[in-house]
């Protein structure tokens, strides 16, 4: 199973890693269907207060106990999803969103309300074309070719996008890529372009 896999991986993700810096110090992190917590030590470590969610928590139970981490086992998908009224995350924003080997399609919009003004959305999972390959294999669980550009489009400014096969990484597979900001209304030009952001460079360059 892809959740064993992620469990068992204790090095963040490249792609997470590439635009950690865009995260400020002392930011608040949501680290979304967390597993083990690798990308919310990784944070931690940057000097960001952290919440790691995941419906089961055990992984994490080291993490608890850290200062500046917050733990919350929650089913992200049941009756009470986690950001809708009365679930785990309800009405809270966040400095940066960071998902990884993820997808639930009916939470996509209030994970992307959760990105506070001037905050930072780092989405990485598979994609449509993995089922050659390996797990995930069920389309629920695989992004279409440009989805999450669609998703967030009008709404986020995109900083880096990628589609395609990864030999490499965590997780070898057909992955979609994606760093955004909520910044499209903070133009200071005329022409309502929103300010640009440093290109940032993988951890192997």
């Amino acid at each position: 199973m892809v959740k064993s896999r992620h469990l068992s991986i204790t090095e963040p993700s490249p792609w997470v890693m590439r635009f950690a810096a865009l995260v400020p110090a002392g930011g608040t992190v949501l680290d979304l269907a967390a597993g083990g917590g690798r990308h919310a030590r990784l944070f931690l470590e940057r000097g960001c207060t952290v919440v790691a969610i995941d419906r089961d928590a055990s992984p994490l139970a080291a993490l608890a106990v850290e200062a500046g981490a917050t733990v919350i086992e929650a089913d992200l998908e049941g009756d009470r999803p986690a950001f809708a009224g009365g679930g785990a995350l309800a009405g809270r924003i966040f400095d940066a969103v960071v998902v990884v080997n993820y997808l639930y399609r009916p939470m996509m919009g209030l994970l992307i309300d959760a990105v506070a003004p001037g905050g930072v959305l780092i989405y990485e999972t598979f994609a449509r074309g993995n089922e050659a390959f390996a797990k995930p294999r069920n389309p629920d669980h695989l992004l279409k070719s440009g989805e999450l550009l669609s998703l967030i489009a009008g709404r986020l400014q995109v900083v880096a996008y990628e589609h395609g096969r990864c030999d490499s990484g965590d997780i070898p597979g057909v992955k979609q890529r994606l760093c955004a900001i909520n910044d499209l209304g903070a133009s200071e030009r005329g022409d309502g372009e929103p300010p640009p952001h440093p290109i940032m460079r993988s951890p192997e360059s």
